[in-house]
């Protein structure tokens, strides 16, 4: 079954004879897209010898409103990223947040009958009775004959359980378990029709939750393997489903209660669902495309919602939120939970604001928060510091209404002061302009180390971006240092190999080469961050020229570029890098700038055809056509997908402008989100640009301002 298929399907379940038209948009997006997992050796790049599955995208089918508190989805396995793989057979409970990392899914539950066993109650299911939608999930949890729906709003969930007639209602709260260890929780009956507590792990979530049955008691059942809580509920005289209507915050269960009461508590199930629908058509109709074909409609609204569901929200209705000192603080803007910044600062993060300059606005707001209260460091994520691009991208793409120089002394700090909380490995780098990697011989992928190169070079991106910053404030002299230090990429570049290459400390300034070196060894962080030195190629996106100028001629860049995309993967079998074309892999992020170098040394039309391969390769692969090559990492990869889709793409995010390409779409129509609207013409069928125009003028170079787009007028992408 193909994507296509898929959202037929789905759209008939859902929709019943509407038409897409009548229901909007969001009957293109398919949430299972990106929920399984990829086992063919054609799709992988290798053949699979592990018993371990593959990683997947690791996306989230269930409810959630975009960047809201609640993600209200069903988990098939804990600790195996989302929770939810699309090949399981059994569901243990339905989950209130949730990420796309091996991570949260906080308070899970489960409506059952019977009496229940702890270690035994997860119930099959089947995908001919599953279906989703935006702000929906429905499945029928065959061993208990009932059929769960669920929607949400920003901090609220909404089950609707549909019981054989007569059977006894129960609820299993599975609330010693999550993605994380439960430190401590607390669960009890607060009133005839409702139950409150906690659960800490990984944040600690307050909820409140009312039914429309009463609630009997509330047992805790354990053995030696597993305690879980059961909610038992008596009869309300109707025999209709039971509806749990639950708020959650993370300071108190007083907020919890407030956030339901301001939210849905006196809403229908379909009222809700209603609301929750409408809010994502208004989002997704953002960016209007015709032409095309439907698979390429369905995946580009499938990544556009994909795009737009985290970082997630941490704020109460009154504006109280829980800060990195564990105070219940309120600074008067909604609070987010940190972006993935070592994934999505290449694309998503710029994509949410052009979107939602509201919600990037606020989520600046709570990364200087977290800082100030952190020992003076902006947020890091996994790694690297690209905090950086996002305030500068923010900030020169007009998003002002935040304190850019409270933000820039937690930049310039994490820039230029080692500690606990920055860089790591910082003394290093500004000592020698590069980072050492470790003197050793056959590494395990595996094995954590360094990641020296894709480090140095990372920081010598964010140095620029941090100088852009100082630029803004006025700050010359941090500016200059800054600005040198950003051409320290460069330092570690091999000129005998073509490739950047880990050097080991020898005592002098410039270091020794890494003598074993193999350049299609893939390694977690020896060298590379999770990528081999193919993959880590071309990377200084403020430098272009610098580092073509590195190679003797064009036609070195192009053949070390073809080389790429036709020497095959060596099969190494890894969790983490799939889907290939060549060596190179769209399953992991290093990597997914470089087809854009092509742009520089006059072939643009063969990054086209790279990019085109793409699209229409990694977005719906698997045997059921619902695979992503690799991790989507909180809409890294659905946003990639969204910007080259529409024909433009984030090359320098840090700086205002997009790299033009051409295209899937005849035409695009997008409203910013201050409201000004542009469109975007392919005008030809070709993968060669010859001519780009704004407004009727002819636009020199391949990059288009973001200030220009403000301005609402046509580009016009010609192509033969």
């Amino acid at each position: 079954m193909r994507l296509l298929s898929t959202i037929i399907t789905l759209s008939i379940i859902l929709s019943g004879c509407t038409s897409i038209s009548e229901k909007g948009l969001t009957s293109y997006v398919n949430p299972f897209l990106g929920t399984a997992t990829l086992w063919e050796p054609e799709d992988l790049g290798y053949v699979r010898t592990w018993e371990e599955r593959t990683w997947g995208a690791e996306v989230f089918p269930g409810s959630s409103l975009p960047n809201a508190m609640v993600q209200l989805s069903p988990v098939t396995q804990f600790r195996s990223g989302a929770g939810y793989q699309y090949e399981d057979t059994v569901i243990f409970g339905f989950a209130h947040t949730n990420k796309g990392h091996w991570n949260l899914l906080h308070l899970p539950v489960l409506p059952v009958t019977g009496d229940v066993n702890p270690t035994d109650f997860a119930s099959e299911y089947s995908h001919e009775n599953e279906s989703a939608h935006p702000g929906y999930y429905q499945v029928f949890l065959e061993r208990y004959g009932i059929n769960a729906e669920l929607t949400s709003t920003l901090r609220s969930g909404y089950h609707k359980y549909s019981y054989n007639d007569g059977s006894d209602k129960k609820l299993i709260v599975d609330i010693t378990r999550t993605n994380n260890r439960v430190r401590y929780w607390a669960i009890e009956k607060s009133g005839d029709y409702s139950f409150t507590g906690f659960q800490d792990a990984e944040g600690k979530i307050y909820f409140f939750a009312v039914s429309n049955y009463p609630i009997d008691e509330i047992e805790q059942v354990k053995n030696d393997q597993h305690e879980v809580s059961v909610v038992k509920f008596g009869n309300n005289g109707k025999n209709s489903p039971l509806e749990l209507k639950i708020g959650f915050s993370f300071v108190s269960v007083e907020n919890a209660k407030m956030n339901l009461e301001e939210e849905m508590i006196d809403k229908s199930f379909d009222q809700v669902r209603k609301e929750a629908d409408n809010t994502w058509n208004k989002l997704l109709s953002n960016i209007e495309v015709s032409g095309g074909t439907e698979r390429e409609k369905g995946i580009f609204y499938s990544t556009l919602y994909r795009s737009f569901l985290w970082p997630a929200l941490r704020s109460d209705v009154n504006g109280d939120f829980t800060d990195e000192r564990g105070e219940v603080v309120n600074e008067g803007f909604r609070y987010y939970t940190n972006p993935s910044f070592w994934d999505d600062y290449r694309n998503k993060l710029v994509l949410l604001g052009m979107v939602s300059p509201d919600v990037t606005t606020d989520v600046i707001k709570s990364i200087i928060d977290k800082g100030e209260k952190r020992g003076g460091y902006m947020p890091t994520f996994f790694h690297g510091d690209h905090a950086s691009v996002f305030v500068s991208g923010s900030w020169l793409r007009g998003i002002k209404d935040f304190d850019l120089e409270r933000a820039y002394a937690l930049l310039l700090k994490n820039a230029t002061v080692p500690g606990r909380g920055g860089r790591p490995y910082l003394d290093e780098y500004i000592e020698k302009g590069w980072i050492a990697e470790k003197d050793t011989t056959n590494v395990p992928f595996w094995d954590e180390y360094k990641a020296a190169v894709t480090k140095t070079v990372e920081y010598a991106y964010d140095d620029y971006a941090t100088a852009l910053v100082a630029k803004e404030i006025g700050d010359t002299e941090n500016y200059e240092l800054l600005m040198g230090r950003s051409m320290n990429y460069k330092n570690l570049f091999d000129p005998s190999t073509g490739f950047w290459r880990g050097k080991v400390d020898n005592g002098t300034k410039e270091g020794k080469w890494i003598e074993d070196f193999d350049p299609y060894y893939a390694y977690f962080a020896y060298m590379y961050r999770e990528a081999n030195a193919w993959n880590s190629l071309f990377f200084a996106p403020h430098d272009v020229k610098g580092m073509i100028d590195l190679y003797p001629s064009y036609e070195a860049i192009d053949k070390k570029l073809d080389s790429l995309f036709t020497e095959p993967w060596n099969g190494i079998e890894l969790h983490n890098m799939t889907g290939f074309i060549g060596n190179y892999c769209h399953g992991n992020q290093p990597g997914h700038s470089i087809p854009y170098t092509y742009y520089f040394i006059d072939r643009q039309e063969k990054a086209q055809c790279v990019l085109d391969s793409i699209m229409n390769r990694f977005y719906d692969m698997g045997a059921e056509g619902l695979a992503y090559a690799g991790m989507d990492d909180a809409g890294e990869m659905s946003a990639w997908y969204v910007l080259n889709a529409i024909g433009l793409y984030t090359y320098s995010p840090a700086d205002p402008e997009y790299i033009v390409t051409v295209p899937l779409f005849d035409e695009v129509k997008f409203r910013l989100g201050t409201g000004n609207k542009f469109t975007i013409r392919k005008d030809g069928n070709g993968k060669k640009i010859n001519q780009i125009t704004y407004g009727g003028e002819v636009v020199d170079g391949w990059f288009i301002s973001h200030e220009l787009l403000e301005q609402g007028k046509e580009l016009v992408i010609k192509t033969e």
